[in-house]
């Protein structure tokens, strides 16, 4: 027993020396590349210790998301919106106790006008029925569902990422916009209601040239699942620059899918060669239209405006059948996995500002009945789409509120292919941790509270459905920190007295 006690003992000393002396090596070593690199000064001045200050900028973005950061504070998303997103998706209670913590005097902030007499549940009717493309097209498009899936592209999200979310939108009976990067057999795998994006690549429907092909086009419409086509132009956290995709997430599935090679960066141009014009806008559509047979629209951040005097022009010279039949207005705070900053934080208009303008438009033309409007661009809780169906638009969609209900804990890793959840990563390591069966009927239900929610504001406000709201039923933050009405705030429109108001 001493003597396997003193071997024990010999063994730990000699373990504890080659460590040390490896820590020391590792040091010594550290040390000669600090003093000797260019690059970084801290380094070079302070060699070794001077690491831990890189260190502890990266680790600052996750302990002030958990230790500092008050609940209404962070950006892009604080605590209060992420965690409402969270509770709705996991169908927990969404109650809160003691009185809100959101502040009632921060200019832009909108609160709803209560009736005295709310709508009964028994009086309260479903959502409407929005048509796309009646008349117009071959196949046209309805949908009860005022809330869908924005576009998110196979590659920028992982396969169980899309396999979650097509199964979720099934469920839910939303639709699911594919993203630029082309239609995958894991988009199609839940049965529901696809929006195919053609973004300035034309991946999935481009011939060898990057040209749109037509044939390819046609093989897209083939399925059944597929019901309107949206031509990007621009969105929301890049206006003016195409999308992006590290050549470290461009696998081999990913490139036959797309039509690109494989293992380099997929970057799209920063507009369609072909639409140099409104005219040629217009005329893409109607060729898009005319060779799937489905309703087509564009996606595009609201900057100046002028073009769109000229566009209303056009449609009345051409007739409303030439008109797009919907319009993706995204916001200049949307998001993106890899864009560069001084678009992301200086380029195009917020929604808040663009939404009434384009809504003012469209009815300004007389094009209520013929142009649905879908708002997309940071709102993911039932206030922010409600806000949205007061100023005027008919649908709303959401890319990061369901890679929230996914398990997205805002890292900011989305660019770098180490998302820890598993939703932007190609790393099967962490993809495993997205389990598609639980992360399924968590994109469900979070899409069915929020339309619940959304409803419950209609009724309080004494409209019997969510799209019978109007500026009337809403207020606005000054930037003294009073409540003005909404509708002082927008561009001139006609008056509509909605029940209730």
């Amino acid at each position: 027993m001493t003597s396997w006690a003193f071997r024990a003992l010999e063994f730990s000393a000699a373990l504890f020396i080659f460590l040390l002396g490896s820590l020391v090596l590792i040091v010594l070593v550290l040390y000669l590349r600090d003093i000797t690199q260019t690059q970084q000064a801290i380094r070079r001045n302070y060699p070794v210790l001077g690491r831990f200050r890189y260190w502890f900028e990266h680790m600052g973005e996750f302990f002030r998301q958990y230790f500092f950061a008050l609940d209404r504070e962070e950006m892009p998303f604080n605590r209060a919106q992420r965690s409402w997103v969270y509770r709705a998706a996991k169908n927990l209670d969404s109650t809160v106790a003691f009185g809100s913590t959101r502040p009632l005097n921060q200019p832009g902030d909108i609160i709803f006008l209560n009736c005295l007499l709310p709508t009964l549940k028994e009086d309260a009717v479903p959502p409407e029925p929005i048509h796309f493309g009646q008349r117009v097209c071959r196949q046209p498009y309805t949908t009860s569902s005022f809330f869908n899936i924005s576009g998110m592209s196979f590659g920028a999200l992982s396969v169980p990422a899309v396999r979650a979310l097509s199964l979720g939108a099934a469920k839910a009976g939303i639709w699911m916009n594919t993203g630029e990067g082309g239609l995958s057999p894991y988009h199609l795998e839940g049965g529901g209601d696809i929006v195919f994006q053609i973004g300035t690549a034309k991946y999935g429907v481009r011939d060898a040239e990057g040209r749109l092909s037509d044939e390819r086009l046609r093989a897209v419409a083939a399925h059944q699942e597929v019901k309107m086509f949206e031509l990007k132009l621009s969105q929301g956290a890049k206006p003016g620059k195409g999308g992006i995709l590290p050549g470290e997430k461009v696998t081999a599935e990913i490139a036959a899918i797309r039509g690109i090679p494989e293992g380099k960066d997929s970057i799209s141009p920063n507009g369609h060669p072909e639409i140099r014009s409104v005219d040629d806008l217009l005329d893409m559509i109607e060729h898009i239209r005319d060779v799937t047979g489905k309703p087509v629209g564009f996606k595009a951040v609201l900057g100046g405006t002028a073009w769109l005097e000229e566009l209303g022009q056009l449609i009345h010279q051409r007739g409303n059948s030439s008109a797009p039949d919907f319009i993706t207005l995204d916001s200049a705070d949307g998001g993106t996995g890899a864009a560069p900053q001084s678009l992301m934080d200086y380029m195009g208009l917020p929604i808040r500002r663009s939404l009434p303008l384009l809504v003012a438009w469209r009815q300004r033309f007389g094009l209520e009945q013929r142009i649905r409007i879908i708002a997309s661009g940071k709102l993911i809780n039932p206030s922010d789409v409600a806000w949205a169906l007061c100023v005027g638009a008919d649908v709303v969609t959401s890319a990061r509120g369901f890679m929230f209900a996914l398990g997205c804990i805002q890292a900011l890793q989305c660019n770098k292919n180490r998302c820890p959840t598993g939703i932007t990563t190609h790393d099967p390591k962490l993809q495993k941790g997205l389990v598609v069966s639980d992360k399924s009927d968590r994109v469900a239900q979070y899409a069915t509270n929020l339309m619940y929610e959304v409803g419950v504001i209609a009724h309080s406000c004494g409209v019997k459905g969510p799209h019978q709201l109007s500026p009337l039923h809403a207020m606005v933050i000054d930037d003294h920190g009073l409540p003005v009405p909404l509708a002082d705030q927008l561009p001139p429109t006609p008056d509509k007295r909605p029940p209730g108001a």
